[in-house]
């Protein structure tokens, strides 16, 4: 990643690291090289969640990209997914949302989409950093009439809710189900979808204020759909982040359905139907140990990448794949959208339960969650942990121990002087041991 850009973007804490001056000049930046490369309208598609700073770095940004004469097609609050699906359908050159996703409000962020609706590659984000950062900002500004113009797009989200309800066929009539919109940019769309397929619907968190965006709610908060499924009787939950693009969910008795077991039931679905294609999933290395179990029961193969939604969907885009996602309920199905897409997702797992006529406790009793142990090492510097001898021979020790039955992961931190130490396997208490001893050793080799 570079010096502007992580796994997820451009991300800060709003007006004091990401300022309205810096969207500004990544407006023009973005603008610019979207408009050379593209292959549809000269204009970009934008969106924001609700948080109280994405009014400020919206009318900021739209001022850099038409600066550069690049026409701007504004929506409003809508979701990310919505953004990338209407980048597409309306022939922009590329797309931006305004979000921080499952972070506080106080943070924010800006994501851009190429043509296709697909998160920019890294080569493309690293062009737009290395115009931003020049010193003499030379790039055009076209006056008179060639300076780009606004288009308010008040039937976007319309079109994406027409669209969502077009991928299923089934009707959800009988279910009773609780939604909690994170206070975030779902908060129109999730329920109009649910009540137009005849759910039964119970909303919450979805009244944002601009400060509430996932305060004691959404997808990092799962306890309080949890709650409120218990307390409505309702047959399940779903939990959305601030920008909807990741859901869990919750089955008819409070338990938690992660992304891992959203992906092997909506894979065995697919399975069943002669969808899935090349019979596989796409995971990263965070993925649970009971999603490989789960796939060789079910006869589907797992492939697992580096951490991030972007690094799934290079490898599914390379592979030829349809399903793919993370733990944390980032699901892609690439079928029907290019990212993670916490509404559609919820919206496939609700139909597969009208299909299959059994609970979700049922379904999501295919994947049996293995314990899993997670030591943060702080340490001086990450570099040069692999070539250590003795931390080689501690993992191997440990890989020793689990055999076949568990799984050993280290791994640096992308952002902090952190080596994270992860450990899965049939016995919690053995396996806080193993990281401990294991975590001792990394500090006092890197100290």
């Amino acid at each position: 990643m570079g010096k502007l850009f992580g796994t997820d973007g451009i991300r800060g804490v709003a007006n004091r690291e990401l300022t309205p001056e810096m969207a500004f000049k990544i407006g023009r930046s973005g603008a610019y090289l979207l408009s050379q490369k593209r292959n549809g309208k000269n204009a970009v598609f934008v969106a924001r969640d609700t948080r109280v700073s994405g009014p400020m770095l919206e009318c900021a940004l739209i001022a850099g990209l038409t600066s550069a004469g690049v026409d701007v097609y504004i929506a409003g609050v809508t979701s990310t997914p919505a953004t990338a699906w209407l980048t597409r359908k309306l022939d922009c050159c590329g797309g931006v949302m305004i979000s921080a996703s499952h972070n506080t409000y106080q943070d924010n962020g800006i994501k851009f989409f190429n043509a296709n609706g697909f998160k920019l590659a890294d080569q493309i984000e690293e062009e737009i950093e290395e115009l931003y950062y020049r010193q003499l900002d030379n790039l055009p500004r076209p006056e008179a009439g060639h300076v780009g113009r606004v288009f308010q797009e008040n039937e976007a989200e319309g079109r994406y809710l027409a669209y969502l309800l077009s991928t299923v066929p089934s009707r959800l009539t009988g279910l009773r189900i609780v939604l909690d919109c994170a206070n975030g940019a779902a908060y129109r769309l999730a329920p109009q979808v649910f009540n137009a397929l005849g759910a039964d619907v119970i909303v919450i968190h979805n009244n944002p204020d601009g400060i509430n965006i996932n305060k004691d709610c959404g997808s990092t908060y799962p306890e309080t759909v949890s709650r409120a499924v218990r307390e409505n009787d309702a047959h399940l939950g779903f939990s959305f982040d601030g920008d909807a693009d990741r859901v869990l969910a919750v089955d008819e008795t409070g338990s938690l359905v992660d992304g891992d077991a959203i992906m092997t039931i909506l894979a065995m679905a697919l399975q069943e139907k002669g969808l899935l294609r090349k019979n596989t999933i796409v995971s990263t290395v965070m993925s649970n140990l009971g999603l490989e179990k789960a796939a060789a029961m079910h006869g589907f193969n797992i492939l697992r990448t580096k951490v991030g939604d972007r690094y799934v969907l290079e490898e599914m885009l390379a592979g030829g794949y349809n399903l793919g996602g993370e733990q944390s309920g980032h699901i892609i199905l690439l079928n029907h959208n290019t990212t993670g897409d916490g509404v559609l997702t919820a919206l496939q797992l609700a139909t597969v339960l009208v299909d299959k006529q059994q609970p979700l406790s049922r379904l999501a009793a295919s994947f049996i969650r293995y314990p899993q142990v997670l030591v943060n090492c702080r340490v001086k510097a990450s570099a040069g942990w692999e070539t250590s001898v003795r931390i080689s021979q501690a993992m191997a020790d440990v890989e020793k121990k689990l055999a076949d039955s568990g799984r050993l992961l280290v791994r640096p931190s992308g952002t902090e002087p952190l080596i994270r130490v992860m450990l899965e396997g049939p016995n919690e208490d053995e396996l806080h041991l193993m990281a401990s001893e294991l975590a001792e050793v990394i500090k006092g080799e890197m100290a």
